[in-house]
């Protein structure tokens, strides 16, 4: 019988989008029966983790992956090399609180980024990664503005720096945890775009998805975590994909926002709803807005052919 863990495991990466708040609304969609779980834009784990702390992986085989190759890299060296990931980030920690904002940009752009430029050149960037580079990764999420992974148009991080009194850097205990979660027999880590990453999800598969929201008005977009984005068409080929997976019997649970494109493509779409998927309307905190006034509660739609019990 599965059981709650004594020390539930907390992302290692704050992510844009993350859903740790809105766990609560995912939880009643969590189907009761599944041999495999499948999550395609793992971004921080935030749901893997909270299905893993509940000991509903257990016995399960698990398919995480992400088309950022720098989230996987990150992963597979706390997978692996666990120990040297933390002396890597303890000592990052210790500089930063000496130099502080001086420190991140130094870490950003003379180290990180070069870093990033030798392991991109790769033929699999993600196995290229190394501790060191691991570690300066979650550096800069752990003290750069919301969060962000973002990158410009050369493929360069370019979030500044975050106004943090005392940010919590290097939490070791929960970092060998995760490294212990990602070492669960049954589980697999890969970078792979999210249709090669579902394509044969079906039958006695749970999948959760949660791809770059589509935005709620015009301004709303920010630069994406890779290079090549996530626009209107990535959303039409992953509502093929999403209706494909349920019209194969796969579990499926999505989360996006409430943009008219989402409602079109979901609500209001004579396949989706042929494939047993239907849209409900939750509510979720907006962290992610230049002016701190804005942001606030906003609309989602959770999207997916389990049916809502009680927990």
């Amino acid at each position: 019988m599965s059981e709650l863990r004594a020390a539930p495991v907390r992302p290692i990466l704050k992510w844009a989008g993350g859903k740790r708040q809105l766990l609560p609304e995912l939880r009643p969609f969590y189907p009761r029966v599944f041999s495999r779980y499948v999550e395609p834009f793992l971004g921080s784990g935030a749901v893997f983790l909270d299905l893993y702390n509940a000991g509903l992986l257990d016995r399960r085989r698990v398919a995480l992956s992400d088309i950022n190759a720098d989230v996987i890299g990150c992963y597979l060296m706390v997978r692996d090399r666990p120990a040297a990931v933390v002396a890597a980030l303890r000592a990052l920690e210790m500089r930063h609180r000496r130099r502080g904002d001086a420190h991140f940009y130094e870490v950003r752009d003379r180290a990180f980024n070069p870093a990033r430029r030798t392991v991109h050149a790769a033929a699999a960037p993600a196995e290229a990664y190394t501790p060191a580079l691991a570690a300066m990764l979650i550096y800069l999420n752990r003290t750069g503005f919301n969060g962000l992974f973002r990158v410009n148009a050369k493929g360069d991080f370019n979030v500044p720096a975050g106004r943090y009194v005392n940010p919590l850097i290097c939490d070791e205990g929960n970092l060998h945890a995760w490294s212990g979660a990602l070492r669960r027999p049954g589980v697999t880590l890969r970078v792979a775009p999210f249709d090669a990453a579902v394509s044969t999800a079906g039958r006695d598969d749970f999948v959760y998805l949660d791809p770059p929201y589509a935005p709620l008005s015009g301004t709303a977009r920010f630069t994406s975590y890779t290079a090549g984005g996530f626009g209107p068409v990535d959303q039409e080929t992953l509502q093929r994909a999403v209706i494909a997976m349920a019209s194969r019997g796969a579990a499926v649970l999505l989360s996006n926002s409430a943009a008219p494109q989402i409602k079109a493509l979901y609500a209001r779409h004579r396949a989706a709803r042929s494939a047993g998927l239907r849209a409900t309307t939750v509510s979720a905190r907006r962290a992610i807005n230049s002016h701190a006034a804005r942001r606030g509660v906003v609309r989602e739609y959770l999207i997916t052919n389990v049916a809502r019990r009680s927990v």
